[in-house]
């Protein structure tokens, strides 16, 4: 099933609205993006709440938990999403359902392609795809889907694979772009995605400075005069 995503602007508010092939919306997401507990509710055409995206506070791997309608209690939780690292070349997120009690190993994954201009669902770590979005042809241009995702101006077009809950993925993609909004506008952003070329190329320029200051310091102790031993530790004269 194909569908695309359109959205406007509040101010404070980011309120998404998902529509299929047709134009007829399918979903809509309202909550504030910036809000400090992160709760995001989406609802269906006629306003129906079917599942609350809420955010724990204060998580290292930035965890979202999924509750069924507007629930918050351990019995409507649906699945849990977070970074599948803290470290991270490409954004990339591992998705654990309810009944995965040790979340060892993960359900499913998100993952970003390079600099954002696509995303894509999987089964665990397999390749087996589940759906892809991907930025519309007219707009290949701009920068990155996940930078425009509310400005409504860009259409996204998603493809979700046959017996694949479209709300599921719909919640995913949501989770994904707040994720990736959150750490460009945190101090920690230095340390994932896209930061971590400007981490790596400070790095490299430390070390580039710590080689010349020795290279340095060991070519001048050729020029350095170096006093003559004490005629008393000399025994060879005697």
């Amino acid at each position: 099933m194909e569908f695309s995503f359109s959205a406007t602007t509040l101010i404070g508010h980011g309120n998404l609205v998902v529509k299929n092939s047709d134009g007829n919306i399918m979903f809509k997401i309202e909550g504030s993006i910036f809000s400090f507990n992160g709760t995001r509710v989406m609802s269906d055409a006629v306003g129906a709440p079917i599942v609350t995206l809420r955010k724990k506070i204060f998580s290292v791997f930035d965890t979202w938990k999924v509750f069924r309608g507007e629930g918050q209690d351990k019995r409507d939780l649906i699945f849990i999403v977070e970074r599948a690292s803290i470290f991270q070349m490409k954004t990339k997120l591992a998705v654990f359902l309810a009944e995965n009690k040790y979340e060892d190993v993960c359900d499913y994954t998100v993952q970003t392609s390079w600099f954002e201009r696509s995303c894509q669902v999987n089964v665990g770590d397999s390749s087996t795809k589940l759906a892809q979005v991907c930025i519309s042809k007219t707009n290949m241009r701009k920068n990155s889907w996940l930078d425009r995702l509310f400005s409504g101006e860009d259409r996204f077009e998603v493809m979700v694979y046959p017996n694949v809950d479209c709300a599921f993925i719909v919640a995913l993609i949501v989770i994904l772009d707040e994720i990736v909004s959150n750490s460009r506008r945190s101090p920690k952003h230095k340390c994932n995605g896209g930061g971590v070329f400007s981490s790596l190329f400070l790095i490299v320029c430390f070390f580039f400075f710590f080689f010349l200051k020795h290279r340095q310091n060991r070519d001048t102790t050729f020029f350095c005069f170096h006093p003559t031993p004490q005629r008393d530790n000399l025994n060879y004269y005697s």
